[in-house]
């Protein structure tokens, strides 16, 4: 069998959580918390299984879900979202954002997407015959080169991708960005897939720009997000992309033949615990203050930080301490000191490698305490 993802092997998450298995070593590698989710939201759930919502949902998703996911887009932005049309509830992000990869993309299409990256955007845009235009962050600060994404188009370029916040570096698109982003779509007619499941996890006062805040830039974008980000529940694989409706009406032809829908008791208990806006608002700050705990856990070590503003991920520099590459430095801090990370040469389709790590900072106080702890002998 001619294999259709031929250059894929088993993903870094997978190796390294692996790894801290064998060695019994502290997880900060793989993104999920290790801290309870809301019991009020887990009855929410249990109540919809006993009220008998147990059959399939609608395709698109439980009306009342969808209803409420309008009202919050325009609670926060503001923006208005017709839920019949516009919402498709999908098991999980990354299922949603490669629906859009699979909506869009013909053979040959050309996909810009910006490095490191999300391991699942270039196996999605080859898996449907599409060719990456990786371009890299700017180290450290990892900043977008805006002269150089001018320069990528093509007559082949069919859409961009952006993650805002961004997963692995922290890094949160400025409304100059994304006045940037809108002038290049716009004016060379491409498609904007936008990554924005960690849409709650900002920090220092900083705002999250949807591209739902910009008509025009919206009205030629799929916009992807997770509930797993934002109540805790990664294990659960929900989520939901928002996308103008002449582009839903195609997106939501390739996910009838895919899910064709996601889980009902978990969607009804959503919308219902949705009154609670306090859960998502307060996500920042919490999330900060772990930030920052980690942080000053790691302050008297030679690991330089190098500063996120999103997502529950920081990247730390280790070139004090090593010049050895990051996957024979992070595999050494799994063996020899009892923490995993992820070396961030493993997104890159090239391996570049900066003598960075990333940690995940979504734990108890106690494990962030216990993985310092290991940082501190290194």
């Amino acid at each position: 069998m001619q294999s259709k993802l031929p250059n894929i092997g088993t993903s870094i998450f997978t190796v390294m959580s692996q790894l801290a298995a064998q060695h019994k070593a502290i997880n900060l590698g793989q993104g999920f918390p290790d801290f309870p989710m809301s019991e009020t939201l887990i009855n929410c759930v249990a109540d919809a299984m006993r009220a008998g919502g147990n059959q399939y949902a609608h395709t698109y998703g439980v009306p009342l879900l969808r209803e409420r996911l309008a009202e919050k887009i325009n609670f926060l932005y503001p923006s208005t979202i017709n839920p019949e049309t516009e919402i498709t509830v999908t098991p999980g992000g990354t299922y949603a954002i490669f629906s859009a990869f699979s909506t869009i993309i013909q053979p040959g299409d050309e996909v810009i997407i910006f490095e490191p990256a999300y391991d699942s955007y270039i196996p999605n845009i080859t898996f449907n015959g599409g060719i990456v235009v990786p371009i890299a962050l700017t180290y450290p600060n990892y900043n977008i080169p805006w002269d150089k994404v001018k320069a990528a188009i093509t007559k082949k370029t069919k859409a961009i991708l952006v993650n805002t916040p961004h997963n692995p570096t922290g890094m949160v698109m400025t409304k100059e960005d994304v006045l940037q982003l809108q002038e290049i779509v716009l004016s060379n007619h491409l498609y904007l897939i936008s990554d924005e499941v960690y849409e709650h996890l900002i920090y220092d006062n900083k705002q999250h720009e949807t591209v739902m805040k910009y008509p025009d830039l919206f009205a030629r974008s799929f916009v992807c997000f997770s509930f797993g980000k934002t109540y805790h529940c990664t294990g659960w694989k929900l989520g939901y992309c928002v996308a103008p409706a002449a582009l839903m009406k195609e997106y939501r032809k390739i996910h009838q033949f895919n899910a064709f829908s996601c889980d009902t008791p978990k969607q009804l208990g959503i919308a219902a615990y949705m009154n609670n806006k306090e859960a998502y608002l307060s996500l920042g700050a919490m999330y900060q203050s772990k930030r920052d705990y980690l942080r000053n856990l790691l302050a008297p070590t030679k690991f330089k930080c190098i500063p996120s503003s999103g997502s529950y991920f920081e990247t730390y520099s280790f070139a004090a301490l090593s010049d050895e590459p990051d996957t024979i430095f992070a595999e050494k801090l799994v063996k020899d000191f009892g923490i995993a990370v992820i070396p961030m040469s493993a997104f890159y389709h090239n391996a570049t490698d900066h003598k960075v790590i990333r940690l995940c900072f979504a734990k108890k106080e106690a494990t962030l305490e216990a993985a310092a702890a290991c940082l501190l002998n290194v």
